[in-house]
């Protein structure tokens, strides 16, 4: 299902890093996010969801590119 927030996710499993590419075109990346934490939110009906309670505010992030 699309999602009004989350444009694109990119995982890199080796280095544990989430990249979020959100709808505005912002980009970050989370770091030392789990293998099963990306699985639980490519599999959540909302990814915005996912992202917001499961994701923000748990795991360090920098910005991508604006």
């Amino acid at each position: 299902m699309p999602s009004s927030v989350v444009a694109n996710t990119e995982y890199d499993p080796k280095r544990k890093v989430l990249r979020i590419t959100y709808t505005s075109g912002k980009v970050y990346d989370y770091l030392a996010v789990p293998q099963q934490v990306y699985d639980e939110m490519m599999a959540a009906d909302s990814k915005g969801q996912y992202l917001n309670y499961s994701i923000k505010g748990k795991y360090r992030y920098k910005k991508v590119k604006a």
